[in-house]
């Protein structure tokens, strides 16, 4: 029944979060700060991560194609419906849920247990507005954090499979020109505005709410991490079932 009541709580959160607004010098302060802490902090590992990737991805291909009647084009092919579809939008999603996943937890959790946001309603502020929304709002920005994977994961997988004497340059580029569809890129970034909405909800939700001293901070980013992780996957079920069958 806990499951449940979170459920509700979770709408009921969402319902606060867009009533009552703060004024929008503070606002905007607070989206600056969020998308610095959010977006461009992010940036590092997103990069890191997305070029190695792609070169695994690559190399993974092109071994388990090791034969001549099949064209080495398809090693770029594989590689950009690799990155494009599912890696980038979605297991970096995942990452994510991890890093500013549990940093929002943590920080909310963190004013929660120093008594930060009984202040902010003893002075009349919608805390949820206050906290949560330039959370959302900074997040819009996510789809340039994956676009930005998705180019380090193809870039990574030409590098590997160029360097590495897996396929030419010209089969390599060949393979991504093929059968190209754009479609694809705006289904990835549908999913990518939804994932970004979790991102900024769903660990807030668990910060906001936690109940406890400094332990149960750690606890509730941990908690925090598995169930944006099990909502992303289970949104990205829903939307490739209703937008690629």
């Amino acid at each position: 029944m806990k499951q449940l009541h979170d459920f509700g709580l979770y709408f009921i959160m969402l319902k606060d979060i867009f009533s009552k607004f703060t004024k929008w010098s503070v606002l905007r302060k607070l989206i600056f700060k969020e998308i610095d802490d959010l977006i461009i902090g992010s940036l590092g590992i997103v990069s890191f991560i997305s070029f190695f990737v792609g070169g695994v991805i690559a190399i993974q291909t092109a071994l388990n194609i090791d034969n001549p009647l099949i064209p080495k084009y398809l090693v770029g092919f594989a590689t950009k419906q690799s990155v494009v579809l599912e890696f980038a939008p979605t297991f970096m999603s995942i990452i994510m849920a991890g890093k500013v996943g549990s940093f929002i937890t943590s920080s909310i959790g963190t004013m929660r247990v120093t008594e930060q946001i009984d202040a902010l309603e003893v002075m009349g502020i919608n805390s949820l507005n206050y906290l949560v929304f330039p959370k959302i709002i900074s997040l819009l920005l996510y789809p340039f954090v994956i676009t930005i994977s998705m180019f380090l994961g193809i870039l990574g997988g030409w590098v590997a499979c160029v360097y590495g004497g897996f396929a030419s340059n010209e089969d390599f580029i060949l393979g991504l020109q093929y059968e190209f569809n754009s479609f694809q890129i705006f289904y990835a970034f549908v999913k990518t505005m939804f994932f970004a909405f979790i991102l900024a909800t769903i660990p807030s939700f668990h910060g906001y709410y936690m109940k406890g001293g400094a332990l149960e901070v750690g606890k509730a980013a941990t908690s925090s991490f598995v169930w944006t992780s099990v909502v992303i996957i289970i949104v990205n079920y829903i939307i490739t079932q209703l937008m690629l069958t």
